[in-house]
C-alpha cells in the first residue's frame, strides 16, 4: 500500500510510520515543522512534506492521522475530496495490528521502560513510545508474528491493540480529559483492555486492578519482589531483586518501579520462554532514551528524565537520591518544564510535594502542548522550593546555563542535575535546542 502519514513527527506516528515501511508498505508522511525524528524518517528515504501542504495527497492508498490533526486539516480535506481512506491513528491501529501476537503494555507510568525490558527479552518486532538504547531505536522489525507493542490510554486506542497478552503496571487516572473527567468511563476502557487479552499480566496492588476477577498472572509487588538492591556496574545504575522462587535478576535502572516493570516483563515472558533464557536476555536492556538517560558525567552528572506526571517525577527522584549516595554527590537540582496546562492544574497538589529531596527546583515555562494559556502562579504554589524561574537552559560545553530574559542567572557545574518533562527540555539539556 501507498500510505500517507500526517504529524508523522510524533513519537507514535512514527514509530507506526517506520513499522508499515519495514513491512514494504510505501511511507509519506508530513508534519508542521522538521525535527530529530522527521530526519531520521528521511534518512530511511521517506519522502516528507514540511508543513503540511495539500499537495502531499496525490494517489495514496490510505491516510493515517495523528490525534491531534484536526479535521479542518488541508492534507485531511484533499484526502477526502480524493475519495482515499482517512484513518485517525486509533482507528488504524486494528490494520496495522491485525494477525500479529500483540504483547500490549499500557498504564500511566511505566508502559515505555516495561515495553523495551520486553523487548530486550523476547525476539519479535517493536514499536516503543521512546527510543530503546539497545538498538537505537523506537522501532524493531523482526520475523514472525510476535510484537511487543507500547499501548496508548490518552486516546482510547489501547481498545484497538489487538491484545495476544496485556500487560498493566498500573492504572492510575491520566489524560482524563479524554475520558469526559468521568472515572467509570475510564477504568470500563481498562477492564475491556484486559478481558480482551487471552494472556493477562498485572499489578494486582493497583487499587483498580485489584479488583479485576478474571484469569489472570497477577504480581504483587510488596511481598513478590524482595531483597531491592541498588549496584553500580561500571558507573551505570542497575537494580537486583529476587522474583518469587525464581531467584535473582538484575536490570539496568535504580529504583523499586523499575524492579515491578522488569517483574512484569519477566512473568509475561516466562510464559513462553525458560527462565534462564529470560534471566539472562534481561541484561540486554539498556536502559531507554530520556527515562534516567544520563547524558554527562563531566564536572557534574547530567540526566535526561521524561518523567511529566508527579508519580513518575516522584519514583524517579527516589532513583536518583539512591544514584548521587552511591556516587557520593550531596547535591541535586532538579529542572521542571511542567507538561500542558491541564495535567499541572490537574495534579498540582502532587506536583507541589513530589520535589521533596532536591536541593534546588528550576521551573520553566509549561510546555502547552496546544492548549490555550492558564495562570498558574508557580512561585506561590512552589514556595516551599524558593524555586528559580528561568525561560531555558543551555549547554555550556559540559555545564548548564539557566536563562532568563536572555540572562544567564546561574550556571550548574557541579552535583546531579536531573532535568523532568515531555517537552523540549531533552533539546535544551542536549544543547541540540
Amino acid at each position: 500500500m501507498k500510505i500517507h502519514f500526517i504529524g508523522i513527527g510524533g513519537i507514535g506516528i512514527s514509530g507506526l510510520a517506520k513499522f508499515m515501511l519495514a513491512e514494504g508498505h510505501e511511507v509519506s508522511g508530513s508534519d508542521l515543522s522538521e525535527t530529530a525524528i522527521t530526519a531520521k524518517l528521511k534518512e530511511l528515504g521517506m519522502k516528507l512534506t514540511i508543513p503540511h501542504n495539500a499537495a502531499a495527497i496525490i494517489d495514496q492508498d490510505l491516510v493515517i492521522h495523528s490525534a491531534i490533526i484536526r479535521p479542518d486539516n488541508a492534507e485531511i480535506i484533499e484526502a477526502q475530496n480524493r475519495g482515499i481512506e482517512v484513518l485517525a491513528r486509533r482507528e488504524a491501529l486494528e490494520m496495522i495490528l491485525k494477525g500479529k501476537k500483540v504483547y500490549s503494555v499500557c498504564g500511566a507510568h511505566g508502559k515505555s521502560t516495561t515495553t523495551a525490558i520486553l523487548s530486550s527479552i523476547l525476539e519479535g518486532s517493536a514499536i516503543i513510545g521512546a527510543e530503546s538504547k539497545e538498538f537505537g531505536d523506537n522501532v524493531r522489525h523482526s520475523e514472525g508474528d510476535v510484537l511487543l507493542f507500547e499501548a496508548d490510554e490518552s486516546d482510547g486506542s489501547f481498545l484497538n491493540s489487538n491484545p495476544y497478552c496485556a500487560i498493566v503496571p498500573n492504572a492510575e487516572p491520566e489524560h482524563m480529559e479524554y475520558y469526559d473527567y468521568n472515572f467509570d468511563r475510564f477504568y470500563d476502557a481498562y477492564r475491556t483492555f484486559i478481558y480482551s487479552a487471552t494472556l493477562r499480566v498485572f499489578n494486582a496492588e493497583d487499587p483498580f486492578l485489584s479488583t479485576l476477577e478474571c484469569e489472570a498472572i497477577r504480581l504483587y509487588p510488596s511481598k513478590d519482589i524482595k531483597n531491592i538492591e541498588f549496584v553500580l556496574i561500571n558507573d551505570e545504575p542497575h537494580t537486583r531483586f529476587e522474583l518469587l522462587d525464581m531467584g535473582v535478576f538484575e536490570v539496568w535502572g535504580f529504583g523499586a518501579h523499575i524492579a515491578l516493570d522488569a517483574a512484569l516483563a519477566i512473568l509475561a515472558a516466562t510464559a513462553s520462554e525458560k527462565l534462564e533464557t529470560v534471566r539472562e536476555k534481561l541484561l540486554n536492556f539498556k536502559g531507554i532514551k530520556k527515562r534516567f538517560d544520563i547524558i554527562n558525567k563531566i564536572n557534574s552528572i547530567l540526566i535526561d528524565d521524561y518523567g511529566h506526571h508527579p508519580t513518575e517525577i516522584k519514583a524517579t527522584l527516589e532513583s536518583v537520591k539512591a544514584y548521587a549516595h552511591l556516587m557520593g554527590i550531596e547535591t541535586i537540582t532538579a529542572i521542571w518544564q511542567p507538561h500542558k496546562y491541564s495535567r499541572t492544574i490537574d495534579n498540582l497538589e502532587a506536583f507541589v510535594t513530589c520535589f521533596e529531596g532536591a536541593t534546588e527546583l528550576i521551573i520553566l515555562p509549561v510546555w502547552a502542548a496546544g492548549e490555550a494559556t492558564r495562570v498558574i502562579d508557580f512561585e506561590k504554589d512552589f514556595e516551599r522550593y524558593h524555586p528559580m524561574m528561568a525561560d531555558t537552559v543551555k549547554r555550556s560545553n559540559y555545564d548548564l546555563d539557566v536563562m532568563k530574559d536572555n540572562k544567564i542567572l546561574k550556571s550548574l557545574d557541579k552535583g546531579l542535575i536531573i532535568g523532568f518533562g515531555a517537552g523540549d527540555i531533552t533539546y535544551q539539556l542536549r544543547g541540540i535546542a
